[in-house]
């Protein structure tokens, strides 16, 4: 190692970090997946027969969802989940430097 000092993850504040990221992380996971089930499931099954009232570039829109919209709002989640992660990331890793520089 190059001389920096160690956290110990048995610091109780160090855990604390630990687990309010992953808390956070598997309430990002959730929303995300909640927003995917009802786009994939929601419009594109259970709602189809309400949704292809509407039209969309000439398709019923339930239809657009079943083939089309929940493969992009699927894409879409993937590209919110990469945002949110990395900015999680930064926020946490900023908590351990000052954990490690023995800021409260």
């Amino acid at each position: 190692m190059s001389g920096e000092s160690q956290l110990d993850v048995r610091d109780p504040r160090v855990a604390a970090s630990i687990q309010r990221y992953w808390r956070r992380n598997l309430r990002i996971m959730i929303v995300l997946l909640a927003i995917w089930a009802l786009a994939g499931l929601g419009c594109g099954v259970l709602l189809a027969d309400w949704l292809n009232r509407f039209h969309l570039a000439g398709f019923p829109l339930g239809f657009w969802f079943a083939q089309q919209g929940s493969i992009l709002i699927f894409i879409l989640l993937i590209l919110v989940y990469g945002l949110a992660l990395n900015r999680l990331d930064a926020d946490h890793h900023r908590e351990l430097e000052r954990l490690r520089a023995g800021d409260p």
